[in-house]
């Protein structure tokens, strides 16, 4: 089994490091000097690791054959792609991998529906499911706890407890919204 364990970012100095999102909780084994991961697009790999440093809180990576500046920018944007054993889990209880959540059925504590996972979106500070709604329209949904109470896979669905305004459409918000004395 596959999984996207980072994504190429911009190009760092003159020598052919990149900076990278790091999309995995074990980037001191998945992106270790010495790994050979594979690409999306593949035409690009497969890359081996040759460096690996943090400078300014960021990862930067160097692969073998990537020299200079140029050759480095033309990986940006490049996921980077380790291979797994099928029967190896997260660790912690509440730890899943992306390929677990995406196409996952989101609906209210309620059982509202509100939508599919189509992608899971790797910030800094926290992780976003990216839910296509039934109408084609998308909504962000924060992957934190208070939030998205409970993911259960053999149903294939995560059940959110959103705080007003989160899925709630703008013209719903103002319909239901109290006027204002003077208004």
């Amino acid at each position: 089994m596959q999984l996207v364990v980072a994504r190429i970012g911009r190009a760092h100095g003159i020598k052919g490091e990149v900076t990278v999102e790091v999309r995995t909780d074990e980037p001191e084994l998945r992106l270790a000097p010495g790994a050979v991961l594979a690409t999306e697009p593949a035409a690009v790999g497969p890359l081996t690791i040759a460096t690996g440093r943090v400078h300014s809180g960021r990862l930067l990576l160097r692969f073998d054959g990537v020299q200079d500046r140029t050759a480095a920018e033309a990986l940006r944007n490049t996921l980077l792609i380790a291979e797994i054993d099928p029967d190896e889990l997260p660790e912690g209880e509440d730890e899943y991998y992306d390929h677990q959540l995406m196409d996952l059925d989101v609906v209210t504590v309620d059982g509202t529906e509100v939508g599919r996972i189509t992608e899971i979106s790797h910030l800094p500070h926290q992780d976003l499911f990216v839910v296509e709604r039934p109408d084609g329209t998308e909504v962000l949904i924060p992957f934190v706890e208070e939030i998205v109470t409970e993911i259960d896979l053999e149903e294939q669905r995560a059940v959110i407890d959103p705080p007003p305004g989160l899925i709630d459409d703008r013209a719903e918000i103002a319909s239901s919204r109290e006027p204002e004395e003077g208004e």
